[in-house]
């Protein structure tokens, strides 16, 4: 309840983390059928990196602004990068950086829904106001966990589950593997995008282990690391575990996020692409 993401919005993990996003949107508006999106920790929607927070850290400066400013980013960040642009046409520069519920929001069409969850009162309330008037849009003050349970499955039958917990809690790896469990057995043909933080690469092997024992299929984790892992006191990458992601995806991330650690400059760390547990097969 303590965690404000205006101090680090626009930071690398943003860039990463929204830049698959946006590619998972991006193809589930490619088919006519309607899709609901679930944001479980949604934030206040958008963020203004000209205010004392964000100023504070200059994170943006490291992520967003850098990749915006790097002629040789990789095309599949388009449709990332259009989206972030679209908010910042006044001749301003970056000011505004869309969170995940404007990103989601920016992608779907008429027939789409989106519902949003911030257990924050501060933060769920600037999210009410952000969407006032937006019939497409549902705002719950709530605790995201609990979202799982209470809106899947969604009628649309098609759609996307964003988790992105501020990962204040001790135990908030072992909730996501939880969390996970109950959204897939609610809902096992919805795509599921769960975002952690790297720090401690043993804690990152502990969770891919227990989604694996989860005997959950196509699962596929996608990483994108920028310093030295010696050190666990602060953030050292973004991680995404990706839970029946579209086709081919796997590839398109292993060319774009190497791509896009060379757009953040990143003197240390890499990219990783791998599956926790491939699509299972009959016995033959």
């Amino acid at each position: 309840m303590n965690y404000r993401h205006a101090f680090h919005a626009g930071n690398a993990a943003d860039v990463m983390k929204h830049a698959v996003l946006c590619l998972l949107l991006e193809r589930l508006r490619a088919k006519p059928a309607p899709f609901c999106v679930l944001d479980t920790h949604a934030g206040i929607g958008r963020y203004d990196l000209t205010a004392d927070a964000a100023r504070r850290t200059g994170e943006a400066d490291a992520g967003i602004r850098r990749v915006l400013g790097d002629a040789r980013a990789h095309p599949a960040l388009a449709p990332y990068l259009a989206a972030v642009r679209s908010f910042n046409t006044g001749g301003e520069g970056i000011r505004w950086y869309p969170g995940s519920p404007r990103l989601a929001r920016a992608f779907l069409r008429d027939q789409d829904r989106l519902v949003l969850a911030e257990l924050h009162p501060d933060d769920a309330a600037a999210l009410r106001r952000e969407f006032a008037g937006d019939g497409r849009t549902a705002v719950h003050h709530m605790d995201g966990w609990l979202a799982l349970k209470a809106f899947l499955p969604p009628a649309e039958k098609r759609g996307l589950v964003l988790v992105d917990p501020p990962f204040e809690a001790p135990d908030d790896l072992d909730r996501l593997v939880q969390g996970l469990r109950l959204a897939h057995r609610r809902w096992p043909t919805g795509q599921f995008a769960l975002w952690h933080p790297i720090k401690d690469r043993a804690a990152v092997w502990r969770l891919h282990q227990a989604l694996e024992d989860t005997g959950i299929p196509k699962m596929l984790a996608a990483e994108l690391t920028w310093g030295g892992e010696d050190r666990h006191d602060r953030l050292n990458g973004s991680g995404m575990v990706l839970v029946n992601p579209p086709w081919q995806l796997d590839a398109i991330l292993a060319e774009l996020l190497p791509a896009l650690h060379l757009s953040l400059g990143a003197a240390a760390g890499g990219a990783a692409v791998d599956w926790i547990r491939g699509e299972e097969r009959p016995a033959s």
